[in-house]
């Protein structure tokens, strides 16, 4: 991680944040972290790493708006993702609030799109929170 937001900058971390948002298990924060402690200017950082996050949740909905329920079905059986599909089943829109947390947040933007959560809502609550999560992380910079 150090060396793809060293060598590549700000578009290392949108990459790199980017990919934090789908499938693979990394973290935006410790990329945002590394940028940081590279010197890496605050806003652009955040900026950047705003962006790739959001674009990468945008990818989850559009995804999640693809899968046909019986797919969608076959990959419940995932721990992480049962658990949000039967959040987002009882809850609605609101465990969309919830979207920006390890684990269970990614999950949640795949089945926004699954379950065909407005994307406009959608996109305003869960980039706003990703947004926030990572401005409480610069503020210790």
């Amino acid at each position: 991680m150090m060396y793809l937001v060293d060598n590549l900058g700000l578009l290392g971390l949108m990459l790199f944040c980017f990919l934090a948002a789908t499938v693979f298990p990394v973290s935006s924060e410790a990329a945002l972290i590394a940028a940081l402690t590279l010197k890496m200017p605050v806003i652009p950082a955040l900026a950047f790493a705003t962006a790739g996050n959001c674009a990468g949740i945008v990818f989850n909905y559009w995804v999640g708006s693809k899968v046909e329920e019986k797919l969608l079905h076959e990959h419940l059986q995932k721990k992480s993702l049962a658990r949000a599909y039967n959040i987002m089943q009882r809850w609605g829109k609101w465990p969309l609030l919830l979207s920006w947390l390890p684990v269970i947040g990614d999950p949640i933007t795949y089945l926004a799109g699954a379950l065909r959560i407005n994307f406009h809502l959608f996109i305003f609550v869960a980039s706003s929170l990703r947004f926030l999560r990572y401005l409480v992380i610069a503020g210790f910079f």
